[in-house]
């Protein structure tokens, strides 16, 4: 598989907006720790082998531990190993990345705001609607993973 197009080369003021979103979630007060578990489990539905590589690097690099990286996939089954807010965190990126097939529930929203305030909620379906777009630009125009290269 080759890359097709270098779209931070082609579009460069479409990617530095992109990249201002994330920067906007990198200082939403959202735990780093949290959104980057909601990269990882999005990267994962969506099958995204380069931000697949990219987050799990990524936290490893800040310390996350393995067994957490590795269950992030089925923690609904992982037990105490994801608080509370992780949880409900991962439940609303599963809900919002599959909006097509879950129409994004009423109890799925009523879980989320349990947990989050507005202001979070709203920060945390911003980065994870974000990191659905890098998906789609990073499968769409093959980037290579970094294991891959």
């Amino acid at each position: 598989m080759s890359k097709r197009i270098d779209y931070n080369e082609i579009a460069p003021a479409g990617a530095k907006a992109l990249a201002g979103v994330y920067g906007y979630v990198a200082h939403s007060g959202l735990p780093e720790a949290l959104v980057d578990l909601v990269y990882l489990r999005v990267s994962q539905i969506n099958n995204c082998a380069y931000c697949l590589d990219m987050h799990t690097r990524e936290l490893i690099k800040k310390g996350q531990k393995i067994e957490k990286i590795a269950l992030v996939q089925a923690w609904p089954e992982a037990g105490a190993l994801f608080d509370g807010r992780e949880r409900a965190a991962l439940a609303w990126a599963e809900s919002v990345t599959r909006v097509a097939e879950t129409g994004v529930p009423d109890a799925a929203y009523e879980a989320a705001r349990a947990v989050f305030d507005e202001k979070e909620l709203v920060d945390l379906t911003i980065a994870i609607s974000l990191m659905n777009a890098y998906n789609r630009m990073a499968i769409s125009f093959r980037n290579t993973p970094q294991a891959a290269a």
